[in-house]
């Protein structure tokens, strides 16, 4: 009877593990509201881990070493009553095959974030149906950092998750909240996962792919072919902004990759068009031009 019993404890074990895509850390930060040190804070952070670590997102089976390490750092400034207002800063990396690197894939800070939120309420997904904001918000999230670490492994290996992020978007503007529409601005969710989805933009997301898995996961083996394709991963980028110069995505991608690239250039063997790189990157990212300095 008590190996009958440990088998299945092992059996739960196995599926509980399997289930779990994220290892997302979570932080509430209030500071900015005077009064941080009320509980209603602690148990939203509480049961925003739960609710992102614990959500089965897709049928894909992650083994605990494929889970995606991501961060959401949540800055409440205001509050009245149930309603809260705040931003929050969205994270997420990948490791490096054949190293110790972790590489980061996304990195966003969205300032229109407002909910209303009752403590201890549940917080529950469904794919049909609009909760809350702060769900919708969450999960835009979850789906845009699984569609951009798939992008990263697979040649548009996102796509299905883009879709499900979008569906988040047309189902949260019955909400009234600010970010699901066209007309909130050039940071908006709405323009995050319209962008990812449109041909317009398509160098970006095959960007990603020969970036990470044909350029730094071959550099344990051939440190020069590394840098030779994610230079260009790099023209690529350039060919879109000619397209559609300064985009949202365009700004999305050196928000994470500016200091990495700067690492990987900085050092030897040497790159063969090291002139030619260091212009395409003071064109299509010149607020990075301190970084690019440092290319040689």
């Amino acid at each position: 009877m008590h190996k009958i019993f440990s088998f299945i404890m092992i059996f739960v074990g196995l599926q509980v593990c399997t289930a779990q895509q994220l290892n997302c850390e979570i932080i509430v930060n209030a500071e900015q509201t005077g009064q941080n040190n009320l509980s209603v804070f602690k148990t939203l952070e509480r049961s925003l881990t739960e609710f992102v670590n614990q959500t089965t997102w897709t049928e894909r089976k992650f083994q605990p070493h494929e889970r995606i390490n991501c961060s959401m750092f949540i800055t409440i400034t205001s509050f009245e009553g149930e309603n809260f207002n705040g931003t929050i800063q969205v994270q997420s990396s990948r490791p490096v095959y054949g190293s110790s690197m972790i590489t980061p894939v996304f990195n966003f800070n969205d300032e229109q974030f407002s909910f209303a939120y009752r403590e201890y309420q549940p917080l529950d997904y469904s794919q049909n149906t609009y909760t809350s904001n702060l769900v919708s918000v969450i999960s835009f999230y979850i789906y845009t950092i699984l569609g951009m670490d798939a992008d990263t492994f697979a040649l548009n290996g996102g796509t299905t998750y883009y879709e499900e992020a979008n569906r988040i978007v047309t189902n949260a503007q019955q909400g009234n909240y600010r970010g699901w529409k066209g007309s909130d601005g050039q940071r908006s969710r709405f323009r995050l996962i319209t962008d990812l989805l449109a041909n317009t933009f398509a160098e970006y997301r095959s960007a990603l792919y020969d970036y990470h898995r044909l350029g730094l996961d071959v550099m344990h083996e051939d440190i020069l072919a590394g840098k030779t394709q994610i230079a260009e991963a790099l023209n690529d980028l350039e060919v879109m902004n000619n397209r559609r110069n300064n985009s949202l995505l365009l700004r999305t991608f050196f928000d994470s990759k500016a200091d990495e690239i700067s690492s990987i250039y900085s050092g030897g063997p040497a790159f063969g068009d090291t002139a030619g790189l260091v212009e395409t990157l003071n064109n299509i990212a010149p607020r990075y031009a301190r970084n690019w300095r440092n290319i040689r």
